[in-house]
């Protein structure tokens, strides 16, 4: 895989993501299997029904991610992917943004012919201070 087609779907996937998520959580099950693990500020998850789970019931009505940064690099395997994102997030009314980092490890599948990418690994952090 080229440098130019990992940063372009690196970044096909972040602002899909998180257009998602600021939309409509539940929506982002298609991302995942059921050998996905998704931590989020270090509690574990396994499997699309967990995932979506948690995602779903985080403490919050709305929220708004500001992607900073993204930071793709190849994965151990063909046509795999780490994405290493940094941002801000707004949550309902709140002013002030959080700073969150969140990296993805992608797998590609096939499906119809075409290949879509799939969320293995999810690790979710704010970044206090």
């Amino acid at each position: 895989m080229s440098a130019s087609s990992l940063e372009d779907i690196a970044t096909l996937f972040v602002q899909y993501y998180y257009n998602q998520f600021d939309q409509d959580r539940q929506g982002l099950s298609t991302l995942y299997r059921d050998g996905s693990m998704l931590t989020f500020e270090s509690a574990s998850f396994r499997g699309t029904p967990s995932i979506i789970d948690k995602l779903k019931t985080l403490p919050f009505q709305q929220i708004k991610h500001q992607v900073s940064t993204m930071d793709p690099q190849p994965g151990v395997a063909p046509d795999h992917i780490m994405v290493l994102v940094t941002g801000q997030l707004l949550v309902d009314e709140e002013q002030r943004p959080m700073s969150y980092t969140q990296s993805f490890y992608l797998v590609p599948e096939v499906a119809n012919g075409q290949t879509q990418y799939y969320v293995h690994n999810d690790i979710f952090k704010l970044v206090y201070g």
